[in-house]
């Protein structure tokens, strides 16, 4: 999951009738809800600035497992070659509005420098993003990779809701275990501790309330579940 500021929105919108059909003379697109913006392996010739909505970034490993790379919220980045490839499967969870750039025009001299300098900043906030996701990975328990994944969500796209904050998941239960490397399962049962600890209240599936914001982020640092 990618940590940005939020860009605004200029351009007009215009809606991708397929994932195949070239969008480079495009300023901004909007995709629907399962629709992919780009597949692993297509030459990576665009790169994205997610406006508004969700996209999902995810690789298929030699065994056939899915792993979430990570959901692009509004200001994140997408798109960032690997030798001249898109180096993931990337699709929208909800109706998602993008800003499009040509690459050849960023590493061309006729490239706005300040449009340089923002996605060089969006591509090292990428590169922090990515670690700080193996490190959840690799060194915290379930309970504390669930609060990690909510405190950020939290902070980056939660509402006030009276004195507690609410946050959309848009994502799946399997989504979130793909992007912490739990199984489905697991993440039902943590939900659900942390539901009877009172620590969040469940509104519905898609919607969850931060009742205990300081005993989340103690759980997402290793402190008592």
């Amino acid at each position: 999951m990618y940590v940005t500021a939020s860009p605004s929105i200029e351009d007009d919108v215009i809606v991708i009738p397929s994932r195949k059909r070239s969008i480079a003379r495009q300023a901004t697109v909007t995709i629907k809800p399962g629709k992919h913006l780009f597949l692993e392996d297509d030459p990576a010739d665009l790169i994205y600035e997610v406006a508004s909505g969700v996209l999902r970034l995810t690789r298929i490993m030699e065994d056939g497992r899915r792993q979430v790379i990570a959901f692009g919220y509004p200001g994140d980045t997408v798109g960032f070659p690997s030798n001249g490839r898109y180096h993931t499967d990337c699709d929208a969870l909800v109706p998602t509005t993008l800003h499009v750039h040509r690459r050849s025009d960023l590493e061309s001299a006729k490239g706005d420098p300040e449009l340089h300098l923002r996605l060089l900043r969006a591509a090292l906030r990428e590169i922090s993003g990515m670690q700080d996701h193996f490190m959840m990975l690799g060194r915290k328990s379930s309970i504390e990779k669930l609060a990690s994944f909510l405190t950020v969500l939290s902070a980056r796209v939660g509402e006030p809701l009276g004195e507690y904050t609410q946050i959309a998941l848009p994502m799946t239960r399997a989504d979130i275990a793909d992007f912490l490397g739990l199984t489905t399962e697991t993440i039902s049962r943590t939900f659900t501790q942390l539901r009877k600890s009172q620590i969040i209240a469940i509104d519905h599936v898609n919607t969850v309330v931060i009742l205990k914001p300081v005993a989340l982020r103690a759980i997402a640092q290793g402190g008592s579940d």
